[in-house]
């Protein structure tokens, strides 16, 4: 009986694949043909990051994060518009200069933020847990997730500022670390 042939992978799509004593197996991600193929932990977390981040409502960027407590949701944000006030228009900040401060948009409340707020909202704590987000966290973020005791930050995308964000979470000895793989569409 005659396998059908694979070029590339189905989980990365990386044309890593080798056989080894046995099926198919992805050499970059580990992903094997015929083997139930569930997400590690981080990968789980991170897409539930993304889905979260569809819920933005800032036209310039879509940013999601979790807090995980011993593998269980504590909280979930999104960037946009503080709650109960109108989002921001349709064409985005540039096109209302009230939003816009030296080139960034403050009308906004990060995704790392809202989730922060969530934990104090529901009395949660976030201390020793897990911040996963679609974006590197920047200064002032990085800052409130110090003080909110998490101790790892798992992120998906670099951020402009993120070397200061970076200085700040190795100053307090935090876990940072990418997580190259973006969830298929």
């Amino acid at each position: 009986m005659n396998r059908p042939t694979l070029n590339r992978c189905p989980k990365c799509n990386s044309n890593q694949l080798a056989i080894v004593n046995g099926p198919p197996q992805c050499l970059e991600c580990g992903w094997k043909q015929g083997v139930i193929n569930r997400p590690n932990w981080d990968e789980y977390f991170m897409e539930i990051a993304y889905v979260t981040a569809k819920r933005s409502t800032c036209p310039k960027r879509s940013v999601g994060s979790v807090i995980v407590q011993d593998h269980r949701i504590v909280a979930t944000g999104y960037n946009g518009a503080p709650a109960g006030a109108p989002h921001c228009p349709g064409d985005g900040p540039e096109g209302h200069p009230s939003c816009i401060e030296h080139g960034h948009c403050v009308r906004t409340i990060h995704a790392e933020m809202n989730a922060i707020i969530a934990c104090a909202a529901a009395g949660v704590k976030a201390t020793g847990g897990t911040l996963y987000a679609t974006a590197f966290p920047c200064p002032r973020c990085m800052g409130a997730i110090i003080n909110a005791g998490i101790k790892r930050v798992i992120y998906a995308e670099g951020y402009s500022k993120m070397g200061v964000s970076l200085l700040i979470a190795r100053e307090v000895g935090m876990e940072v670390e990418k997580l190259s793989a973006k969830p298929k569409e």
